[in-house]
């Protein structure tokens, strides 16, 4: 183990408060999170731990200071020392080189810590990581959870897929996609939020589902809209119209003398059911198209129409 001041950067005079400032800016640059491509980072990380619990706590500082504990805060063995109070004699007593006797000395009472009743630095976690539980040396906190949007289009909401997010972290993820699922809907992703401090449980990303337009079908709750354009006679006629859904062509009925506007519910075309929600409708609203070019036949037939047999559509609108 480094001399604890040379490990943090500071000089032996330097004070508890700018010793503490050296450690925070530290532990923020050397985190194991913070550094994952870095093979030592965890072993930098340790050093500069063990470091500020000499520097850091107000006994042990000065009894390192006097040579009496090393770097890794343990005892350092005395030549002709008689233990006293706040001494023990360690398991091989007396049997040194040249008859020296060698003590483990205890830091108890008044005269220091014990091994965990110090100072404890991970205290300071909560500070520079936003908090923690103290106690047990440990610092173990939950890291944050990241919030992000996620846009999927309306087939794979229909049938389920997989995209790929860009998250707020700068990583890229494969994200399946559940089949009938919501706008607005929420899908966790656990352990890719915030890294968490000292060792605890990273946070999870949560994904709001949005639902890009589609050129065709439009989104409504759970139902999808389908403008379905017929032509005069099929609208006049009736029989059976091929109409688009979104997991393949279907054919309806159309009944004859068919209006503009008329909505026919397909059951269960739209949203399929999830996390308990039924499933949508498709709803097929229809539209008549005339010819785009001029057609003489079609109009000489719309004025006998007109002239024999007139209707009135907008009776009781004026």
């Amino acid at each position: 183990m480094r001399d604890p001041y040379t490990v943090l950067g500071v000089s032996k005079t330097a004070s508890a408060d700018d010793i503490k400032k050296a450690y925070r800016r530290l532990a923020k640059k050397l985190h194991p999170d913070q550094n994952r491509s870095d093979p030592k980072a965890q072993d930098k990380f340790a050093e500069i731990n063990q470091a500020y619990e000499i520097l850091g706590d107000e006994k042990k500082r000065p009894q390192f200071d006097r040579g009496e504990i090393d770097a890794e805060g343990k005892p350092r063995g005395f030549e002709g020392f008689h233990p006293g109070a706040g001494a023990r004699r360690g398991a091989g007593q007396g049997g040194g080189p040249g008859g020296a006797q060698y003590y483990e000395y205890e830091f108890g009472g008044a005269g220091g810590a014990r091994p965990g009743a110090g100072f404890d630095p991970s205290d300071l976690f909560g500070d520079i990581f936003g908090g923690g539980r103290r106690g047990g040396g440990q610092a173990f906190r939950r890291g944050e959870d990241i919030n992000a949007v996620v846009t999927v289009s309306l087939p794979d909401a229909v049938q389920g897929g997989q995209v790929r997010v860009s998250l707020p972290t700068g990583r890229m993820l494969d994200v399946k996609i559940p089949a009938g699922i919501d706008a607005g809907q929420q899908i966790r992703l656990k352990g890719q939020g915030g890294p968490a401090p000292f060792g605890g449980t990273a946070g999870d990303i949560l994904l709001t589902v949005q639902i890009a337009p589609h050129p065709l079908f439009k989104l409504h709750g759970r139902d999808i809209r389908l403008e379905l354009p017929l032509t005069l006679y099929e609208a006049v006629l009736g029989g059976k119209v091929e109409a688009p859904t979104l997991t393949g062509a279907v054919e309806i009925n159309v009944p004859p003398y068919t209006n503009s506007g008329r909505t026919m519910r397909l059951r269960g075309k739209g949203l399929p059911e999830n996390g308990g929600k039924p499933a949508g409708d498709l709803l097929v609203v229809i539209k008549i198209v005339l010819p785009e070019k001029a057609d003489t036949e079609l109009e000489n037939l719309m004025r006998k129409l007109q002239a024999e047999k007139p209707y009135k559509p907008r009776n009781g609108l004026l």
